[in-house]
């Protein structure tokens, strides 16, 4: 019979083994195990990390990425996680309550111009608005150069919060942008004679182009698109139809998905499914003639925040799906489309417990994720290694 200090040294050992074991899984996998999935198991990478808030992400032609840090930093990573000291050249930002340096993007035609275009907080006398802004990145990627602020929100400022501040490029070269209704001002999404609560529409450097609903009337900001917005929080060209889509941010529930149309009114505060954090009610009704219903909303709110849709190769049963990050819900949520119909939902990652703030198509297949915290990580998402 074998004496107990045998016995604790057999278990030691085991438990030893055991341990090895686990750590050398899960290194070829990646910092995380393996997470379930309709399209079998995924490899979750920490490329980068020590990022403060990081907001938005925006692929290179090489590979590399600029992201913006919610503190008024752009830096670049590459993929072996390097991350450069902060760009020169940003310009400084508000960085105050939910406002600071937002979503950047590239140019459709980077590789020629070098132009990107991004969008801050920006502070003046009384409070914060949203402002977008274009530049060249230098050569030697280091530094903005030629900064010029094409576009200004009017209306009454923010103290702190709802900016909104998402930007995507159409095929044609023209930018749409989402803003927020600055929280205390909701009545205003109603208002055209001000941004607030609104998507916009403009040429690259700022000025109005042709088509645009509401130009040439005198009780109306001529670069609006479409209204009735709360806090836009992610916008995408659908590559199936050309058409922007955008997904904003309920109160206590009714975060939407929507299709946003020439000239539609999207409802908030009119309409809408969720109540006020007070537990008040805020809506007439949840629909009205006149007013867009969403493709898709969540009650209880899950604060959906960056989007894409999926084209890639690694996941081919996922082609053509929607997929959302999530900062309250700590989750990668994807959407099956069919047409302009959200058909089924799954909800990814859940054991990751992070707060998703952008999620973007890499050029090479894998979804690239960035997580919300004063520790933001940049993540990697792509089928399991077996």
């Amino acid at each position: 019979m074998k004496t107990p200090v045998a016995l604790v040294t057999v278990a030691l050992t085991v438990a030893i083994l055991l341990a090895v074991s686990f750590l050398i899984a899960t290194s070829t996998r990646g910092e995380q195990p393996a997470f379930d999935s309709s399209a079998g198991e995924l490899e979750v990478r920490t490329i980068a990390r020590g990022l403060a808030n990081p907001w938005a992400l925006a692929f290179l032609p090489d590979g590399k990425m600029l992201v913006t840090e919610r503190a008024g930093r752009m830096r670049l990573v590459n993929t072996e996680g390097q991350v450069s000291p902060p760009l020169k050249g940003v310009p400084d930002v508000w960085a105050s309550g939910q406002g600071g340096l937002h979503d950047v993007v590239t140019d459709k035609s980077f590789a020629q111009n070098r132009t990107i275009y991004f969008c801050y907080a920006e502070r003046t006398e009384g409070g914060g608005r949203t402002t977008a802004a274009r530049a060249k990145l230098s050569d030697d990627n280091g530094r903005l150069n030629e900064v010029k602020i094409i576009f200004r929100q009017q209306g009454p400022l923010s103290s702190g919060n709802h900016y909104g501040c998402r930007i995507a490029q159409a095929e044609d070269g023209n930018l749409f942008v989402g803003l927020g209704d600055h929280f205390t001002y909701r009545d205003q999404a109603q208002n055209l004679g001000n941004h607030l609560g609104k998507l916009i529409r403009i040429a690259p450097d700022g000025s109005v182009p042709a088509g645009n609903p509401f130009a040439g009337r005198t009780d109306a900001k001529p670069e609006i698109w479409s209204y009735g917005h709360r806090n836009v929080q992610a916008l995408a060209i659908n590559p199936a139809s050309g058409e922007p889509w955008e997904i904003e941010h309920g109160p206590r529930g009714g975060d939407e998905v929507n299709v946003v149309g020439k000239g539609k009114n999207y409802g908030w505060p009119v309409i809408g499914y969720g109540i006020d954090y007070s537990g008040a009610k805020i809506h007439q009704s949840t629909a009205k003639d006149g007013m867009e219903q969403p493709l898709k909303y969540w009650v209880p709110s899950i604060a959906p925040s960056g989007m894409t849709f999926y084209t890639g190769k690694l996941f081919p049963k996922w082609n053509g799906s929607l997929f959302t990050g999530a900062l309250r819900g700590a989750m990668l949520v994807r959407l099956t489309l069919n047409g302009n119909a959200v058909t089924s939902e799954e909800r990814l990652l859940q054991n990751l417990h992070e707060r998703i703030r952008d999620v973007r198509q890499g050029p090479d297949g894998a979804l690239w994720l960035l997580t919300d915290s004063t520790n933001g990580r940049v993540l990697r998402v792509a089928p399991a290694v077996k």
